[in-house]
């Protein structure tokens, strides 16, 4: 199943990032996220753990599933995160840098977030970000990884019920995982 979730808060053309302290991508700006607690829906831990990295007290209806981000690594286990945007107005103060026990929060550029010689992001944002960003719905990003190489990132469009819909989503690992013999992302 799928344990963890991200966030990524947008602000006018600047989204707020946490450098992380601690792995996993520690030392890489990253969304704001975390474990999925048991009892919890996606949506109430992304709300949680906004809170808790950042302070930012957000209504559920700020939160809208943007699909998943899966992953397959050299042990061949499958893992995965709900994947979540939050809109904030511009005239929202959040004054950063700002030092957290998880990292250094800031507020970054989308172009810089996205420029292709950047190295400070976690390798398979920038090839999901632009999905979160620009395309409506929900989308599966399948990222295949080699250690801590990304190797090739699958993106395919999937219901918003992946968010609630539990036997959808175990059905959608099964395809990604290819036990179903269907596609095998």
């Amino acid at each position: 199943m799928i344990t963890y979730n991200i966030c990524f808060i947008r602000r006018g053309d600047q989204i707020l990032l946490l450098n992380r302290q601690k792995s996993s991508w520690m030392g890489a700006w990253n969304g704001i996220g975390g474990k999925i607690e048991q009892g919890e829906s996606p949506v109430e831990s992304v709300r949680r753990e906004v809170l808790e990295e950042t302070g930012l007290f957000l209504q559920p209806d700020k939160f809208e599933c943007k699909g998943l981000v899966t992953w397959l690594g050299d042990e061949r286990k499958l893992g995965g995160m709900y994947l979540y945007k939050a809109c904030l107005d511009k005239s929202v103060t959040y004054e950063t840098p700002l030092k957290t026990r998880e990292g250094i929060l800031d507020w970054k550029d989308i172009t810089w977030i996205l420029h292709p010689e950047n190295r400070g992001v976690a390798v398979n944002i920038p090839e999901y970000l632009p999905y979160l960003l620009e395309e409506k719905g929900c989308f599966i990003h399948h990222c295949n990884f080699r250690g801590y190489q990304l190797v090739n990132v699958n993106s395919r469009p999937v219901s918003p019920e992946i968010e609630t819909d539990k036997n959808l989503l175990e059905q959608e690992l099964l395809d990604i995982a290819g036990v179903n013999g269907q596609r095998g992302l």
